[in-house]
Formats: C-alpha cells, sequence, structure tokens
C-alpha cells in the first residue's frame, strides 16, 4: 500500500522528467548532434539519477506511508511520530493539534453532558415532591386552592429552569437584543411573583426611575432578575420583610441592585454561589434548591455581556447586582 501511494504522488513527476529529457534530446538532435551513443549515455544518467532520487526519497517517506495507509484503531495512533521529511512533518504537527482541539472538544461535551444529566436527575427528585403533595390534596374531600396554586406554581417555575438550562446551549441562536425599559420589565416579574411574596409574606420595594433603558435581551433577563427575586423571597425566614429593588447609574453603566434582608451567605459559600448544582449551606436549610438558579443566571449575565456583583452578610441579607456596561 505504501508503495502504491508513492508512485501516485510521484507518478506525474517521473512523466514530467521523461518529457523533459526527450525534449532536451529532440532539441539536440534538431541542431545536428546526433551521437546516439551520447544521447543514451545522457538518459542512462537521467534515469538513474531520477530513480536514486525516488528510492531515498521512498525510503525516508515508508514509515509514513506505513502509518497514513494503515487502518487506525485508536485515536491516539495520530500522534506517533513518523515523520522525515519535512511535509510528513508538518502534517504529524497539524494532526497533533488537530488531535488536541478533538479532545477539547470531547472533554467540553463530556462536561456539559454529565451536568445535563446531573441537573435532570436532581430536578427530576425536586418535582416529585410538588406532584406528590398535589395528589395529597386530590384525595382531600374538600381542595385547597391556594395550596394546590402554590404547587403548580413551583412545576412551573421547575419547568421554566428546565428549559431555560436547554435554550442555554443554544444562546446565540435564542438571542434577540433590544432596548429595555428597566422599570417596565422589573415590574413584570415582580407581578409574576406575587403569588410567592404574598405567601412569603415579604414586600418588593421599587425605587427605579422612569425612562431608564438598558440594551438586553427581555427574555433572558427576566429569568436573570427572576432568580434574583425569587432567592431573596426564598431565603428570607421572617414575615415583613422587604426586597428592595433599585437602580443606580455609576460612570454612564446601569446597575440594578436587588437587596433582601433575608438569612444571608456565609463567606465561606459566597464565593461558590454560582457554581453549578452548588446548594451550599443555606440550599439544604430549605430543601428546595438545585444549585442552578445562580450559575444560570451568572452563565446568562456573562453571555449578555452584563456583570453579576453578589455580596452578603451572614443575619442582615444579601444583595445582588447587575451592571450594563455603556
Amino acid at each position: 500500500m505504501g508503495l502504491r501511494l508513492f508512485i501516485r504522488e510521484y507518478g506525474s513527476f517521473i512523466i514530467l522528467q521523461l518529457i523533459i529529457t526527450i525534449f532536451l534530446l529532440a532539441v539536440y538532435w534538431l541542431e545536428g548532434f546526433r551521437d546516439l551513443a551520447t544521447a543514451f549515455y545522457a538518459l542512462s544518467i537521467v534515469l538513474l539519477l531520477t530513480m536514486s532520487f525516488l528510492v531515498v526519497r521512498y525510503m525516508l517517506r515508508q514509515s509514513y506511508y506505513d502509518k497514513v495507509t494503515a487502518t487506525p484503531v485508536k485515536m491516539e495512533d495520530a500522534l506517533h511520530k513518523s515523520a522525515r521529511t519535512p511535509e510528513s512533518k508538518s502534517v504529524e504537527q497539524y494532526m497533533h493539534h488537530l488531535y488536541r482541539i478533538y479532545q477539547f472538544e470531547v472533554q467540553a461535551l463530556h462536561v456539559t453532558k454529565d451536568r445535563h444529566d446531573q441537573f435532570m436527575n436532581q430536578w427530576v427528585h425536586q418535582m416529585k415532591t410538588p406532584i406528590s403533595v398535589i395528589e395529597l390534596l386530590l384525595q382531600e374531600e374538600e381542595l385547597d386552592g391556594q395550596s394546590m396554586k402554590e404547587e403548580v406554581e413551583r412545576l412551573k417555575n421547575g419547568l421554566e429552569m428546565v428549559l431555560m438550562n436547554a435554550r442555554l446551549e443554544k444562546f446565540e441562536e435564542d438571542l434577540h437584543v433590544e432596548t429595555i425599559d428597566v422599570k417596565q420589565l422589573v415590574s413584570q416579574v415582580v407581578n409574576e411573583n406575587k403569588r410567592l411574596f404574598i405567601t412569603k409574606r415579604v414586600f418588593p420595594q421599587l425605587d427605579i426611575e422612569d425612562g431608564v433603558t438598558v440594551t438586553s435581551d427581555s427574555k433572558w433577563l427576566k429569568f436573570v432578575i427572576g432568580q434574583f427575586i425569587t432567592n431573596a423571597v426564598k431565603y428570607t425566614f421572617e414575615p415583613q420583610k422587604k426586597v428592595y429593588i433599585t437602580v443606580d447609574q455609576q460612570q454612564g453603566d446601569v446597575l440594578l441592585i436587588v437587596r433582601d434582608e433575608g438569612i444571608g451567605i456565609p463567606k465561606s459559600d459566597l464565593s461558590r454561589v454560582t457554581k453549578a448544582f452548588f446548594t451550599g449551606e443555606n440550599g439544604r436549610k430549605t430543601g428546595e434548591s438545585t444549585g442552578m438558579g445562580l450559575y444560570l443566571a451568572q452563565e446568562v449575565s456573562t453571555k449578555l455581556g452584563h456583570e453579576l456583583l453578589i455580596t452578603s452578610e451572614v443575619g442582615v441579607g444579601t444583595t445582588v447586582t447587575l451592571r450594563f456596561g455603556q
């Protein structure tokens, strides 16, 4: 196979050499130099030099030809170094770089798949709770409509979370950048979560001037703000507390600030709350955390070009700031 490939590669070179030799002999013949012995000698020298060149060339490339004509068993076979010529060495380097790119892509796919599988397992496990509660409510003679609404809301929030996680894989295809009125958008998110505020007896307080706009994607931004608000309410265990939502402008940047009066985040957990599946001490207290809310909020914010900052003090509350650049 190696020899056959070599002949196919250098066949045109051999034909070219023969054409050049015949052409030169014809020129000399037409000029009157018609010594056949000299012509035969010159032809023999050309053939000898050409054959010598081809033999040496084949010997240098034989191991390379054997490598590329053999059927590979595994991807690591591409890393074997057998090249001797500059061309084959360049090909080997190219293959090594290609292999590294392949490894990075495979690792990224494995990480994404593992994250997806873990998220789905946790999500399915947590969705069992509202379903079980709904089944118990349906068995009662008098249906508790308020409790039913609360469990349905938990199911809706869980479905939204898993849908956003799936869409995040193709974020660019789902992106629609527009000019957004911040007060109007925040008011929509607060209204969508009004049942949660009422149930927890926590009250929102908005301090946003009219006419403040940012450039972003309204659907993704609503999801991010929704995560801030639901977390703020979820981890405020005392009634009659407030969630303050304000907008500040610094050096041309717009800062959306969500501050709660909840239990706060321990310093040991603060740097990890945006990591996937990290629930921390607070998540174990509620038993409802998937560890994906702030992770998705961080991922979406980064993709939108916004900066997410989180500060907190145990027993005082948590402040989440979303910075919109110019």
